[in-house]
């Protein structure tokens, strides 16, 4: 039976500002959510990691170096320190907290990184009381349930969580008639999505096969990391429930022609 999720309440697949929308600004920074915003998107994704004394912030690299003016690792680093880079020499690296109280109206998605940040996170969210608005996930299974041992009672089944990468494959083993129904279901035990990449190289992972499979089993299928326009149309064909982008303007454009975009029409 499918299960309701506050966070999947939309009426049409999702538009996820992948990174806030990396393809027009500094990846991950407050100017990139706000610019999001703006153009109607009301799904954010992002990444989280804890810096040495805990302060979570939205950031999607372990060390500094690819995206700010500094370097180093941010587990290792004090937020004193991190707070002092700037995201393409110009954007402060934002903390997850104000993301969340600067957005309320955003659903935000967000991509656990590192082990570090799992109680941090958790206390984050308490404190905002943000759990019917986020989504969870990660590229690890064990980070995944570490967190999931993490949620408070009173919400426990009904915070949006994501497949890990072994329910993932199980998913697509059963796609392509392997038995691995049962695995499936129970990794999809409190499970509310598969957030998968839209293919591996230059061959398709997400297929009307898999999408199929995921809905006997009441996922939605969100993918990953969609910038062309060819793989965005062929994913709606497909019937995807969610599409994460660094290419924003595109497809809103594109989910706007075919009357799914829920947001303010963009212009001409």
């Amino acid at each position: 039976m499918r299960r309701s999720y506050e966070f999947l309440d939309h009426p049409a697949p999702i538009p996820f500002a992948h990174r806030g929308g990396a393809g027009g600004g500094p990846e991950n920074s407050m100017a990139a959510f706000q610019h999001a915003i703006e153009l109607g998107y009301r799904y954010l994704e992002t990444d989280a990691h804890a810096t040495a004394d805990g302060v979570v912030v939205a950031f999607h690299d372990r060390t500094l170096d690819r995206v700010t003016d500094r370097a180093g690792t941010i587990a290792q680093l004090p937020y004193s320190e991190v707070a002092k880079a700037r995201i393409c020499g110009t954007e402060p690296i934002p903390l997850l907290e104000d993301v969340l109280g600067s957005f309320p109206e955003a659903r935000v998605n967000i991509d656990i990184k590192d082990a570090p940040v799992i109680g941090p996170l958790a206390a984050a969210l308490h404190r905002t009381a943000a759990w019917n608005r986020v989504c969870i996930t990660s590229f690890s299974t064990r980070r995944l349930a570490q967190m999931r041992a993490r949620l408070p009672l009173f919400t426990k089944g009904d915070v949006c969580t994501a497949l890990g990468p072994r329910g993932v494959m199980a998913l697509r083993a059963r796609s392509y008639g392997g038995p691995a129904a049962k695995l499936v279901r129970l990794a999809a035990t409190g499970v509310a999505c598969a957030q998968v990449p839209y293919g591996l190289g230059p061959l398709p992972f997400v297929t009307e096969s898999f999408i199929a499979h995921a809905h006997e089993l009441g996922l939605q299928v969100h993918a990953w990391t969609v910038n062309e326009p060819a793989d965005m149309e062929r994913l709606l064909d497909l019937g995807i429930d969610g599409i994460m982008t660094d290419e924003i303007d595109t497809l809103r454009r594109i989910m706007a022609s075919r009357g799914l975009w829920q947001g303010p029409a963009p212009a001409g």
